[in-house]
């Protein structure tokens, strides 16, 4: 039996792991196929794919757009993706530029309330792209302003704290046609986690191809919710640990592993997509 893991991240988001680094931790989990899906940035994809060439681990290109249809947040997994499509990467760097300025808003509010944090620090710190909350969190502990990256989100930066702010994001249609004119195939991510049962038939009308029924907090009665979700409207079918390296008190790589035949089947589905003209890279 060979496995994957659809769902990783690296250092250029919010994950603590080189794309070198999270290819060795593949190589160790003994993982076939991999897929890095960082958070607005297809940047370490090149990277990744190199590494995984010599490792003779299958490399998927992707990304993780955040979204919204009808005020639920979406977490859209684009697969396959033409990491060099003009639009995609256009649209990416609007992303970008709005996560830099959710960092200093975030930072002003938390200056407010008397902690002298500087945004620089923080950016510092993430050195990449594509920064968040957790980078937000790390640059509190790393001041010495809170104890760890629990209390950061606890006391400023899960939503309701005085610290959150919203992010802004594109309809869910927006992110699934980024995504196909791209060259791509469009996952909802960790529906358990957003709670999206209600809006999925919508998503599906608006083009989704497939659903994460396995992740590393999905419990198995989720999985199987999900997997009778799929069934139901014909999607396909995705899972992946969501690894973050060590920003969690160990790595989640190789806590969710799925069978490989999951993998061929969205390869047969970008195939389909070719030859009938309806994928970006026609």
């Amino acid at each position: 039996m060979k496995f994957a893991d659809l769902h990783l991240h690296t250092n250029l988001s919010d994950g603590t792991f080189t794309p070198e680094e999270l290819v060795a931790q593949a190589q160790k989990h003994e993982l076939a196929c991999i897929a890095l899906t960082d958070h607005d940035t297809v940047e370490g994809c090149a990277r990744a794919a190199a590494a995984c060439g010599p490792a003779g681990i299958e490399f998927i290109p992707g990304t993780e757009l955040t979204a919204e249809h009808d005020d639920i947040e979406v977490h859209l997994l684009g697969y396959f993706l033409d990491t060099h499509n003009e639009l995609l990467l256009a649209e990416i760097a609007r992303f970008q530029a709005v996560r830099k300025q959710r960092i200093y808003e975030m930072v002003a509010r938390i200056n407010e309330l008397g902690l002298p944090l500087q945004a620089e620090t923080v950016f510092t710190l993430a050195n990449c792209e594509s920064p968040g909350r957790p980078h937000v969190a790390r640059a509190l502990v790393k001041e010495r302003m809170v104890r760890n990256l629990d209390e950061a989100f606890e006391r400023f930066l899960k939503k309701g704290r005085p610290a959150w702010v919203p992010k802004s994001k594109m309809s869910a249609r927006e992110g699934v046609d980024l995504i196909h004119q791209a060259g791509g195939l469009a996952v909802m991510a960790h529906p358990g986690l957003n709670r999206t049962d209600d809006i999925i038939p919508a998503l599906v009308a608006a083009g989704l191809d497939g659903i994460e029924c396995f992740h590393s907090k999905h419990s198995n009665t989720l999985s199987k919710r999900y997997l009778a979700m799929a069934e139901q409207f014909g999607l396909l079918v995705t899972g992946g640990s969501d690894c973050h390296g060590f920003s969690k008190i160990r790595p989640l790589i190789g806590s969710v592993k799925i069978p490989y035949e999951l993998v061929e089947k969205l390869k047969a589905k970008v195939a389909e997509k070719q030859r009938s003209g309806t994928s970006g890279h026609e």
